[in-house]
């Protein structure tokens, strides 16, 4: 005969695997998640609308600047139109938009840079305006150099792009590539995919625990099991099926990536992306020192971290969601009970850049050894290399926290499931802990 826990993880894992949420959820988070990586690619791909600017420029700053494949420059005559002329051409023809130019006192860098005006038919793009503010501020800062007797020929000149190629030393003192950019990037996107599993699911514990407690089912149940073993029936179950989709996500997904990045549209996919603002330019490394940057990465440790913190993360807020779910009667009731709840891990996402930045910080540290953080902050540290006694002394306290959660969440599970028709405060949940 079959525990009741195992019996009871079977019902929920059947149970919810045979609903047709789950089976769409299944289906379309993969299609979601692999478009997040492929549209931006097709997006970036799009030919660009080109734009035609009108120049009046007074003090012939820009003539003869020519413009970009994006934009072109088209120059009126100064003596032939003013700005009111100006924006009456710009209305009658079919060009974008106006860019004015005073020349005010003659060629006066600082009247000038405060002077100038954009006009356009419609609202002036950021590009657009990023461009025109490049081409004046490059010439206002010539004209600046001349006034003070300097050559723009030599400053220009002096100009130094620095290419810094830096590297770790190992324990045993084997100089290896620095990974840092590809450290970040793993770090961000396994603290991110933590954060939303555990969410979601710690929630969904708390959802069924109100339906079988709204529907009366659970006090049929309860007729057969204990409190505390359909309490982690519930949970087990529900981070089975958590399991179980996650994996199937992350097939899905990648082969849907695999194939258009492959097969219908390659051209898209082999080109070099941009970095973002803020992000690590990975341009200019070759292919040695890639290779050899993913081999500084420790990834058993990674993914060995990754599904240890992913369990203990989720067991330790399904416990306390299933506490509330069993403490209330209605869902909308659950909001005032969630915030102090889910505050840590929300604490957790928003230092997540202080945390990669400086791995190795005391904000770092602490967020990795608190349990309600350390599932969040210490998988974005682990690609970084975190020593073994933090590892362990992190491990450590979130078990022991989970143990005593588990504890203190099954006081209040064995009062509330029960209970009906009644308005709980924290305080009355302090008084459950008694009992």
């Amino acid at each position: 005969m079959k525990s009741p826990i195992l019996l009871i993880i079977q019902r929920e894992f059947i149970t919810r695997v045979r609903k047709k949420t789950f089976l769409l959820m299944t289906l379309l988070a993969p299609v979601l998640l692999a478009s997040v990586m492929i549209v931006p690619g097709l997006l970036a791909s799009m030919p660009e609308d080109d734009k035609t600017i009108i120049v009046l420029d007074e003090p012939s700053i820009l003539v003869p600047e020519e413009g970009t494949t994006q934009f072109t420059l088209e120059y009126l005559n100064p003596k032939e139109f003013d700005l009111e002329a100006g924006k009456t051409f710009l209305r009658d023809s079919d060009k974008d938009a106006l860019l004015y130019i005073p020349s005010g006192n003659g060629w006066d860098p600082d009247f000038i840079k405060n002077n100038i005006l954009l006009f356009g038919k419609e609202d002036i793009g950021i590009d657009l305006q990023r461009f025109v503010e490049r081409q004046l501020e490059e010439k206002i800062n010539q004209q600046k150099l001349i006034q003070q007797g300097v050559d723009p020929e030599v400053v220009a000149q002096t100009k130094t792009k620095v290419n810094i190629k830096s590297f770790t030393m190992g324990e045993e003192g084997k100089e290896e590539t620095s990974a840092t950019p590809l450290k970040m990037g793993l770090g961000y996107i396994t603290g991110i995919l933590i954060y939303f599993f555990i969410f979601f699911y710690a929630v969904q514990v708390m959802r069924g625990v109100i339906e079988e407690k709204t529907s009366r089912i659970v006090e049929v149940i309860i007729s057969s099991v204990r409190p505390r073993q359909l309490m982690m029936g519930k949970i087990l179950g529900i981070g089975l099926v958590g399991v179980v989709q996650f994996l199937i996500w992350v097939i899905l997904s990648g082969t849907i990536y695999a194939v258009v990045s492959t097969f219908i549209y390659p051209e898209v996919f082999a080109q070099q992306v941009p970095s973002g603002s803020g992000a690590p330019d990975l341009s200019t490394v070759d292919q040695t020192d890639m290779f050899s940057m993913i081999n500084s990465i420790n990834f058993p440790v990674v993914v060995g971290g990754f599904i240890f913190y992913f369990f203990g993360g989720y067991f330790l807020y399904s416990a306390l969601f299933a506490a509330l779910g069993s403490a209330i009667d209605q869902e909308a009731d659950s909001q005032q009970f969630m915030l102090p709840v889910t505050a840590p891990m929300i604490i957790a996402i928003t230092t997540a850049t202080n945390v990669i930045q400086d791995p190795n910080g005391p904000l770092a540290f602490w967020m990795s050894m608190i349990p309600l953080t350390s599932p969040i902050s210490m998988i974005m540290r682990l690609p970084f290399g975190v020593p073994i006694w933090q590892m362990a002394l992190s491990a450590v306290i979130l078990v022991g926290t989970f143990f005593g959660i588990v504890a203190l969440a099954g006081k209040i599970y064995r009062v509330g499931i029960l209970m009906y028709g009644k308005k709980v405060t924290w305080k009355e949940l302090y008084k459950w802990l008694k009992y």
